[in-house]
């Protein structure tokens, strides 16, 4: 049995350059951009400032923990519901 040299590797074909024209294809797939996820557009709020009692602070914020809500989301349910059911002060009703 002889001794045989290794076969000498074939040059590969020069490859012409073609990024565009392969980003091109690869954009086209279905499935090639991530859509943005819908999101509910929330409404602007505003920020006030409110000088309050501290007695009357700390029953807001006893009753904000008893109900496991923030400080500020009982102050504007309290608000809400005044403004959207009406205000009894001094026996007189405000809708």
């Amino acid at each position: 049995m002889a001794i045989t040299t290794k076969p000498k590797p074939k040059a590969a074909p020069a490859v012409a350059d073609n990024s565009a024209a392969a980003e091109a294809f690869i954009s086209g797939a279905p499935d090639a951009s991530t859509p943005k996820p819908q999101t509910a557009r929330r409404e602007t709020k505003k920020l006030i400032s409110l000088k309050i009692a501290p007695t009357l602070l700390e029953r807001v914020d006893q009753l904000a923990a008893e109900l496991g809500q923030s400080r500020a989301a009982l102050i504007n349910l309290a608000i809400h519901r005044a403004v959207e059911h009406g205000l009894e002060i001094d026996g007189l009703r405000k809708a």
